[in-house]
């Protein structure tokens, strides 16, 4: 899903997933997760006005003030002035997943309780076969490092590393490097 309208605290807020925003404070701790009401939600086709699956994440980042608001009152002539002021108890949260899909994040480690699996020994099936003539360590190259390297590499390295993408790697950046660092060869030749 692209967006979602949410209710927080009473107000309507349309969010998309990663957004940042200040709501009215919430009585919920730093760090905690919680699911506000959903509304609708779209992005993908026709809005889906009644969501009964559709579930928006949230995490509350911390609490902060609003802008302070200076109030005063005067009435002329008679000497009456009175001051003072206001700032909103906010509450700032981030959006972390719309529709069920959790935003993707970093592999945690294991816990120590659980047993360790013994070590997988690589068999031919699952290994990615490797194409003769590629160079050294190709395999754990990452695109940025392809585009450097790649118009120091010879022909016949080039096309080894271009089969091996498009059989197995299949990354973009890299064919596009490996294209153009083969077009600069066949200019020089």
């Amino acid at each position: 899903m692209t967006y979602a309208i949410i209710k927080v605290a009473g107000k309507q807020y349309r969010v998309r997933e990663g957004e940042r925003l200040l709501v009215d404070r919430i009585a919920e701790d730093d760090g905690a997760t919680f699911t506000p009401t959903v509304l609708l939600v779209g992005g993908d086709g026709s809005p889906v006005l009644e969501p009964s699956d559709a579930k928006v994440t949230a995490k509350v980042l911390g609490a902060v003030k609003g802008p302070k608001i200076r109030i005063g009152k005067y009435k002329k002539r008679t000497g009456y002035r009175r001051h003072t002021g206001f700032r909103a108890s906010l509450t700032q949260i981030e959006i972390e997943s719309i529709g069920g899909t959790k935003k993707r994040e970093a592999p945690k480690a294991e816990a120590k309780t659980e047993p360790k699996a013994e070590p997988k020994t690589a068999t031919a099936e699952e290994t990615p076969e490797r194409v003769k003539g590629m160079p050294t360590g190709y395999e754990d190259m990452t695109v940025a490092e392809i585009k450097a390297a790649a118009p120091e590499w010879n022909a016949p390295m080039l096309a080894a590393a271009l089969e091996y993408e498009q059989a197995e790697g299949k990354r973009k950046g890299a064919v596009a490097a490996l294209d153009s660092a083969i077009a600069a060869k066949e200019d020089e030749s």
